[in-house]
């Protein structure tokens, strides 16, 4: 058990190397200051011509104790359906954007989750990561 959860951590880490030289490589091309979708858009050519499997807009619903309710949320990008990614294009990264994110990862069930602001003259200023049960 101990080895699976290890392999898995490994992966996700892995898994998360390729999505930040991914963005890194956009925010390159793009530049800070775009339109968020432009990202979104921009990622998900990247990632997919990285042999990653990328949905986009991923519909999760809210359960409360065992009954969904009528409210569903949605990812930005979930990736190899694995790792959640939210992508931002907004001065700096709040509080509440942080928050979004770990609801994601608890709702979906998922154990990592990369936050990325690309309105930022450096990249790496913009990256924050979350993890849920890792």
């Amino acid at each position: 058990m101990k080895s699976e959860l290890l392999a898995t951590r490994e992966k996700l880490n892995q898994l998360s190397n390729v999505i930040l030289s991914s963005a890194i490589e956009v925010h390159r091309h793009m530049g800070p200051g775009l339109l968020e979708s432009i990202y979104q858009n921009c990622m998900v050519m990247e990632l997919r011509s990285r042999g990653l499997r990328v949905d986009e807009t991923v519909p999760v619903r809210l359960y409360y104790k065992s009954t969904a309710l009528d409210k569903t949320f949605l990812i930005d990008l979930l990736i190899e359906n694995e790792l959640i990614l939210e992508l931002k294009a907004v001065d700096e990264i709040a509080p509440v954007h942080e928050a979004q994110l770990l609801s994601y990862l608890k709702l979906a069930e998922k154990r990592l989750g990369l936050l990325i602001n690309f309105n930022v003259p450096l990249l790496k200023e913009g990256i924050k990561r979350l993890v849920h049960n890792f």
